[in-house]
């Protein structure tokens, strides 16, 4: 899908090369910041994602004299570009853009009450965001604006959104810190996940697309090979790599993470399956990662910590005594430059790394998303 907006859209900047040129560049990127971890590190096949698959995406939007934009800034400033679509995201995305543009013109016509002292003045929306997710059976959309929901916007928002079959779910927050609250919720929006139906709360993390979900997972279990038995998936969100692994009913995972958010949901899900093999655990990973006492007798430990990396839980698997550690550590990381510091943490701790890979989920971009094995060399 061509691009009216290539050249000013921050979206993806690396769109004009061709697919040749863009693939070297990367390739050769992930190299360079992978560098301090030796020449000798072997660099696995990498996992180019196809454009049109981005499944979540977050769009701004304005309404200024009447008018809406909705879209992404350009680069590196605050104005916005407004898109009728944007090649980067699923047909079903696009096909809902105009529904959104709907609903945010009708809220945004109509004044909001605000208190100031004694009195009241109205005043229209002015910018927000709008956080779109593709589940399996429909569209999730999450308003975001700093806002109360009045009831003639949350009237506004229920009637139309009825009319809009994409849409399986609306819901608002004032800012993304917020847990959102569902407007309208005609299904649960659900996502297969190890052949499992999983529910997914509003606002909630998944992988960008599902293709790149798909790598990143086939390259964990093909990293995991036959090693089988106790399971550590450190910070798992939703459970995307739990559900994968407890298919083999050899496998006791216990999975950790900090949100009780995702975790309601992931428990919702094990139980409503029966899954018999999974443990969760909430618990804050950066503060309160897990010591050596608690590791002793894991075969491996996955790892998927958000873009800060997981120094303190890399940390302590180095200081583990060689006979006691686990047998590998997988590492998927969505930020290669902190990776390289929890790299080097591990090497120091008599680690091996024995393969990285580079999965580009994000098209066009200069991110990179990347799968590692590390093995105990005194194994």
């Amino acid at each position: 899908m061509a691009c009216d907006v290539a050249e000013i859209c921050g979206g993806c900047p690396r769109r004009m090369l061709s697919p040749e040129e863009y693939r070297r560049q990367k390739t050769e990127e992930f190299a360079k910041i992978l560098a301090p971890l030796g020449a000798e590190l072997r660099l696995g096949i990498p996992v180019f994602i196809a454009d049109g698959t981005r499944r979540r995406a977050s769009l701004a939007f304005s309404f200024h004299r009447g008018k809406l934009c909705l879209g992404f800034n350009q680069k590196r400033s605050d104005m916005l570009v407004d898109i009728a679509a944007c090649p980067l995201l699923t047909p079903r995305l696009n096909a809902v853009l105009p529904d959104i543009r709907q609903l945010l013109s009708a809220v945004c016509a109509v004044p909001l009450q605000i208190r100031k002292g004694k009195k009241i003045q109205t005043q229209n929306l002015t910018s927000g965001d709008v956080w779109l997710c593709e589940a399996a059976n429909g569209i999730d959309v999450v308003l975001e604006y700093d806002a109360p929901l009045e009831l003639s916007h949350r009237m506004i928002l229920f009637e139309q959104t009825q009319t809009m079959p994409g849409i399986i779910r609306l819901s608002h927050r004032r800012r993304v810190t917020e847990a959102a609250e569902p407007i309208i919720e005609k299904a649960r929006p659900c996502v297969k996940l190890g052949g499992v139906d999983v529910y997914i709360p509003a606002g909630t993390f998944l992988q960008p697309s599902l293709a790149g979900e798909q790598a990143l997972t086939e390259l964990v279990r093909t990293y995991l090979d036959d090693t089988q038995g106790k399971i550590a998936d450190l910070f798992c969100g939703v459970g995307t790599f739990s559900y994968v692994l407890a298919q083999n009913i050899k496998n006791k995972i216990t999975a950790a993470d900090s949100s009780r958010e995702l975790l309601k949901g992931f428990r919702e899900t094990v139980n409503a399956n029966r899954i018999p093999n999974i443990d969760i655990i909430n618990r804050n990973l950066f503060k309160y990662p897990f010591d050596a006492a608690e590791l002793e007798g894991f075969s491996a430990v996955v790892l998927d910590p958000p873009r800060a990396g997981a120094a303190a839980q890399t940390a302590l698997l180095a200081a583990m005594p060689p006979t006691k550690r686990p047998q590998k550590i997988i590492m998927v990381s969505c930020n290669p430059r902190t990776f390289v510091n929890d790299a080097q943490t591990l090497l120091s701790g008599s680690w091996s790394c024995r393969e990285v890979t580079m999965v580009d989920q994000f098209v066009y971009s200069d991110h990179s998303e990347l799968v590692a094995l590390f093995t105990n060399r005194q194994s």
